[in-house]
């Protein structure tokens, strides 16, 4: 199983077209959302906004880039609770992500882009994601590797199909609730019903490929 088609499906799980949810259930005050009884803290959400924010300010495409991510609280929600969906998966899978195999599969990616400084940008660009959140990005391909690898996935339409139906019953079983303020989440496309950002892509291991779609 190679790197390539787990992250190109993963790309799919984040980046499919949205379809309109039924509302969620009673809101939870400071809470962003809660998965699996656990909440995400709007204070933890918006510490995250903040880091991004503060990244493309200090790039030189930072009006671009801040206007290509105007939704922004919902992109980084919408992460938060798939990571939470992934980690159910590999849990329920017997699957974990060392720190050995986050720091080799970051040391592939940074070799692949041309740098660090261009690992940087570029998932800064593609995915909205700071310098001090790449090390998650890194953690969820080893855990899509690793889930993919261990279901016997591959990257067919069939594969997809089967993949997606694995993370719609681990997002049933999480009971997500969502606040109104951030929309509803969506077992069936896992993610954000309200959510749709078209920009969102996953790294690829071809960087000029993946800058080419940008």
């Amino acid at each position: 199983m190679h790197r390539r088609t787990a992250l190109s499906v993963s790309a799919a799980l984040l980046a499919a077209a949205p379809l309109l949810a039924a509302c969620g259930g009673e809101p939870h005050p400071g809470a962003a959302a809660v998965v699996g009884g656990e909440r995400i803290e709007v204070s933890s959400l918006q510490a995250q906004v903040r880091d991004v924010r503060t990244a493309q300010e200090a790039s030189p495409q930072a009006a671009q880039l801040i206007q290509a991510t105007g939704d922004l609280n919902r992109e980084k929600l919408n992460v938060m609770i798939f990571d939470r969906v992934v980690d159910r998966v590999a849990e329920d899978n017997g699957i974990t992500a060392t720190r050995a195999e986050i720091q080799r599969t970051r040391a592939e990616f940074t070799q692949q882009s041309g740098g660090e400084e261009q690992l940087a940008a570029t998932l800064l660009q593609q995915q909205g994601v700071a310098p001090d959140q790449i090390d998650g990005v890194v953690r969820r391909a080893v855990l899509m590797n690793k889930i993919a690898a261990k279901l016997g996935i591959e990257n067919t339409p069939e594969g997809q199909k089967k993949l997606t139906e694995v993370f719609t019953a681990a997002s049933k079983d999480l009971s997500i609730d969502v606040n109104p303020r951030f929309g509803t989440w969506d077992d069936a496309k896992i993610q954000l019903g309200t959510f749709s950002a078209p920009w969102l892509r996953q790294i690829s291991q071809d960087p000029a490929a993946a800058e080419a779609g940008a």
